[in-house]
């Protein structure tokens, strides 16, 4: 089993991304290695070129996001940690499968449907074309599974397309299938204004998100001024489908812990959130400040954090040649 994904490097961390994503990583990571297999994570910073970029916070955010992996157990010596660019060879098979992705299919993709129908113009080669980039991720070390949301799906049935297409075409049995990992674990987490609202860094307001390196006495606060309502929590889940806010809140604690929304309402129905809020409190604090406390070690020395990048990057280049070789032979550029 090989799992291949990549998170782009936005920097500033909140627990949205721990538990919607990375948490998911490294529980992948002890499984998938402990029987065997490969893991590879990589920081998408090409991918974040589609858009534009300020080069020395991209620089900075790259190492932010690689230390913020590390110390949440994102082990470099079981994974292959790296950032994109520094494996050349993710760009230039990209370009050969340029060369077998269909405009068609691009232009059904839904995100891009999004941006032309207000403003695609306007958008950058880059944005167009970055599922072949993203294929070409995953092919280059022939994942047999890509851990992904349901807004990413469909960008990875085209990388099946493209796979099975240039196979096709040179007749060879170079790239296999990638199946998807969708992990019914990985929630999905609201802000703590508006439980409508996905938590997000972009928030103008920073009660609306708990970041990775908030102190143990703001997520305190943070989650003592969540929005809720003066209703009692319920005993099941379902109960709270009108009640976003409440139900955001428990579903973050359900998944701090480890443990199902409804097992999380025995231990309160009937209570208020005055009771709840100080135990999601006290939860948060204890998960997120061991990370905190490493994330900021990792921080004080960024040339040790680059190094380890730099090691990925080794590992993984070793891994994709061959890969690479392979699909120029088949179409001709190797003689």
């Amino acid at each position: 089993m090989r799992v291949v994904s990549g998170i782009q490097p936005t920097g500033n961390l909140h627990l949205g991304n721990y538990l919607g994503a990375i948490k998911q990583w490294v529980a992948m990571q002890d499984q998938v290695t402990a029987d065997g297999g490969d893991c590879l994570f990589f920081l998408a910073d090409l991918h974040a070129l589609t858009q534009p970029v300020v080069p020395a916070e991209l620089a900075n955010a790259t190492i932010e996001m690689a230390a913020a992996l590390i110390a949440c157990g994102i082990d470099p010596d079981r994974s292959i940690l790296f950032n994109q660019a520094r494996v050349p060879a993710h760009s230039e098979l990209a370009w050969i499968l340029n060369g077998t992705a269909r405009m068609g299919w691009l232009n059904r993709m839904t995100q891009w449907k999004d941006k032309a129908g207000r403003d695609g113009s306007s958008q950058s080669v880059g944005y167009f074309g970055y599922p072949v980039l993203q294929a070409a991720d995953v092919l280059l070390y022939k994942a047999s599974h890509v851990p992904v949301g349901e807004d990413q799906k469909q960008h990875l049935e085209l990388a099946r397309d493209i796979a099975t297409k240039f196979n096709l075409d040179f007749g060879v049995d170079l790239f296999p299938l990638p199946a998807p990992l969708i992990s019914a674990a990985a929630p999905r987490i609201m802000s703590l204004r508006d439980g409508t609202a996905k938590m997000s860094k972009s928030d103008p307001s920073d009660m609306a998100r708990i970041n990775l390196i908030d102190s143990d006495d703001v997520i305190a606060q943070k989650c003592r001024k969540a929005r809720t309502d003066a209703d009692p929590l319920p005993d099941t889940i379902g109960a709270l489908a009108d009640r976003a806010e409440a139900r955001n809140l428990v579903t973050i604690y359900a998944a701090l812990a480890d443990r199902t929304p409804d097992s999380v309402l025995a231990d309160f129905a009937g209570q208020g959130f005055g009771a709840f809020k100080p135990a999601l409190a006290d939860l948060t604090i204890a998960t997120l400040g061991p990370i905190r406390h490493r994330l900021t070690g990792l921080l004080s020395d960024r040339p040790a954090v680059s190094d380890a990048l730099i090691k990925g990057a080794s590992r993984a280049s070793a891994l994709a040649a061959p890969t690479l070789a392979a699909a120029q032979r088949a179409i001709g550029l190797q003689i």
